[in-house]
């Protein structure tokens, strides 16, 4: 299949997703307020790292080397958080962290269906304390880090989906069924939120 063609059926399923958010975020009477945020996504570099972000105290990226970690930690991040299966690396990532003095938390999947609300739940706690304990999010290419952001961004930014689904766009998110599956997350805990007045 040629290149364009293969990129263009990949690329589809999210500017379908994209173009029903923004229909759905015109549609509604009452929008959901958004919270001023003076951070702003500002990518960086971060060694041979791929997909590098920065947002205030937090990292969003691909697999960090050893040099990656050890200049992290010279720049403040305080916790890692793995999106990758330990089986995914041949070397011990966590002993390597700890080494460093950071925290280390594996939350890791790979399929869709695999990308649990107890992943999104923890992942979207220890982000939102990133403030006080900086957090380095990385996979391997940034795209689950850039589902798990559009999570958080909506449900503890307060931003609207569809400009949380370009954010996770530029972060690294390409699969289709990961952001279908974070927007199913995301009207869960909204409903939830409305019926109990938590989001948790």
């Amino acid at each position: 299949m040629p290149t364009f063609r293969r990129n263009f059926l990949i690329l589809l399923p999210l500017a379908l997703l994209t173009a029903s958010l923004l229909f759905q975020g015109g549609a509604d009477a009452e929008p959901k307020a958004e919270k001023t945020s003076a951070p702003q996504l500002e990518p960086i570099e971060l060694g041979i790292t791929r997909n590098v972000h920065q947002f205030g105290p937090t990292l969003l990226c691909g697999q960090p080397d050893k040099a990656a970690f050890e200049k992290a930690q010279q720049e403040g991040i305080k916790v890692v958080v793995t999106l990758r299966k330990e089986n995914e690396i041949n070397w011990d990532e966590s002993k390597l962290v700890q080494d460093l003095g950071m925290e280390f938390h594996q939350l890791g999947f790979q399929s869709p269906d695999s990308l649990s609300d107890e992943i999104l739940d923890k992942s979207r706690d220890l982000l939102r304390n990133s403030d006080k304990s900086p957090v380095m999010l990385h996979c391997g290419s940034a795209n689950r880090v850039g589902a798990v952001w559009m999570a958080y961004r909506v449900l503890d930014e307060g931003i609207d989906p569809q400009t949380a689904l370009k954010e996770a766009q530029q972060v690294g998110l390409r699969t289709p069924a990961y952001a279908a599956g974070v927007m199913d997350y995301i009207k869960r805990k909204e409903k939830m939120a409305d019926t109990t007045g938590m989001a948790d």
